[in-house]
């Protein structure tokens, strides 16, 4: 069947055409892609499938059955060739509603990722009302669980925050240190703004320095890294919570996720270099991923 020459139906076949003119490939190409498109054509007409009503859960159970005989290297190629044909029908032609393409992974992929680990609402809800406002290291403490949980950041991003990257009229922080240089304004809750304010009242010191957080005791200097993360886990263990700061990055993401937030909005609001590593956060099922990206129903 992969080497057909058998004549295919005309979206197919322009979708050949368009391929070899645009891309300029090799004839044994073109009959590789015509392979697999004359496959997905088959198994669609034996089970009654119109194109136009193509869903994800069809190329699910076409793969499965056509990758039955075939090496992973394999498998992986035709794979990449199905993506191209499935973003032609829906960018090109109109035909599909989705982009299925984006979805058409490597379930090995999936398997193998770590997921990240999270708190749940119960969890939060606990960690927030054990917080403390008594003292200026409580104070201090409850503006960076507040930037960490509510936007997500590092604690060597929360460590980096200067007065000049806040906007208390806009509640808007610049995030300007990130992991992949890529710096980002980010929307500040108004309880974030009220911790952050807070601290700039009562607790920070009158100092040269720019940076938000400084150390409580003389000569004061900017925290470091450690010290943001040692004093959100120090709350973490006292809410009996077996966790660590990241949990509160993750927590965020997650939230974003549940909420119907575009995957690559959250890639450049978590300050990923690459897409993958914000899809990790799409651990708990394939669906998830799927219904955040297209907003189907499970």
């Amino acid at each position: 069947m992969l080497n057909s020459n058998e004549a295919l139906p005309e979206i197919y076949e322009a979708y050949l055409a368009y391929h070899e003119k645009r891309k300029q490939v090799s004839c044994s190409q073109i009959n590789q892609i015509r392979g697999v498109i004359a496959a997905l054509h088959d198994y669609l007409k034996r089970n009654e499938i119109d194109l136009s009503l193509l869903e994800i859960e069809h190329i699910d159970a076409f793969l499965a059955e056509f990758f039955e005989p075939f090496m992973p290297a394999t498998c992986r190629a035709y794979r990449s060739k199905l993506r191209s044909f499935l973003k032609y029908l829906y960018q090109e032609r109109k035909i599909i509603k989705r982009d299925l393409g984006v979805l058409v992974i490597s379930r090995r992929s999936y398997s193998q990722a770590k997921p990240p680990k999270f708190l749940r609402p119960q969890e939060i809800q606990k960690l927030f009302a054990g917080l403390k406002l008594s003292t200026p290291a409580n104070i201090r403490t409850y503006a960076m669980i507040h930037l960490a949980y509510c936007l997500g950041l590092r604690p060597f991003e929360v460590a980096r925050i200067t007065l000049d990257d806040i906007s208390f009229r806009k509640r808007e922080l610049l995030v300007k240190t990130r992991k992949g240089n890529n710096p980002m304004r980010l929307p500040v809750p108004k309880h974030t703004i009220k911790g952050i304010a807070a601290y700039l009242i009562k607790v920070r010191s009158k100092s040269k320095q720019r940076t938000l957080f400084l150390t409580l005791c003389a000569p004061y200097r900017p925290i470091s890294p450690k010290v943001v993360g040692y004093c959100i886990k120090k709350c973490m263990q006292q809410a009996n919570l077996p966790s660590t700061p990241y949990w509160l990055r993750h927590t965020y993401a997650q939230n974003l996720i549940e909420s119907g937030t575009p995957i690559f909005e959250i890639k450049e609001m978590m300050g990923h270099d690459k897409i993958e590593s914000t899809k990790n956060y799409l651990h708990i099922h394939i669906k998830m991923m799927r219904k955040v990206l297209f907003h189907e129903e499970l």
